[in-house]
């Protein structure tokens, strides 16, 4: 996965308004019944034999191994509130919009006698709705991470470089060398 889709999963999970199942046994519990109560399909998602994932519902087992920790954490996260979460996704792409932060090199594309030269920015913009619902249906889609990354670099160019239109007409803004970057919605 890039760094977008990491973004957008991060800012999806934290939608959410309960915490996770703590224990490793309630976990397990989640996921069987997220799996129609498959205890098998648990098993194959977790990468463990399907008697483990027995034991940890009976109990018998109480901690997992470190690594099965963290794919068991994940698959949880990963299911956890789907409603909530996309109940906040339509919240975005309507109304409220989306919060960009990163730390990345933009270059630009400008009227002669202007500077091309990229340099290093930090930048937290809020993007408005429209662009939060591209870069969900892009993501949905399964945009590859260019198409994601040239989303929200039109939405900087617009927002923040171009403050709507109101400056630097023809500025086009070249989104590369991303340190970071960070939603919010």
């Amino acid at each position: 996965m890039g760094i977008f889709e990491d973004s957008l999963d991060r800012a999806s999970e934290n939608t959410a308004t309960r915490p996770l199942p703590k224990s490793a046994g309630a976990q397990v519990r989640f996921l069987v019944k997220q799996l129609k109560g498959s205890t098998r399909e648990a098993a194959r998602v977790l990468g463990v034999s399907q008697r483990t994932v027995e034991r940890y519902l009976t109990g018998g087992i109480k901690r997992p191994r470190p690594e099965l920790a963290a794919r068991l954490e994940g698959e949880v996260r990963r299911r956890w509130q789907p409603r909530v979460r996309d109940r906040a996704r339509k919240q975005a792409a309507t109304s409220t919009g989306i919060v960009i932060e990163t730390r990345a090199r933009f270059g630009f594309t400008a009227a002669p006698g202007s500077t091309d030269d990229g340099r290093v920015r930090l930048i937290t913009q809020h993007l408005p709705p429209a662009y939060a619902a591209r870069l969900f249906d892009a993501r949905g889609a399964g945009a590859a991470e260019e198409e994601l990354r040239r989303i929200a670099a039109e939405g900087l160019q617009e927002q923040y470089f171009t403050d709507r239109g109101r400056r630097a007409p023809g500025l086009r803004v070249e989104f590369t060398d991303i340190d970071y970057v960070e939603l919010e919605f």
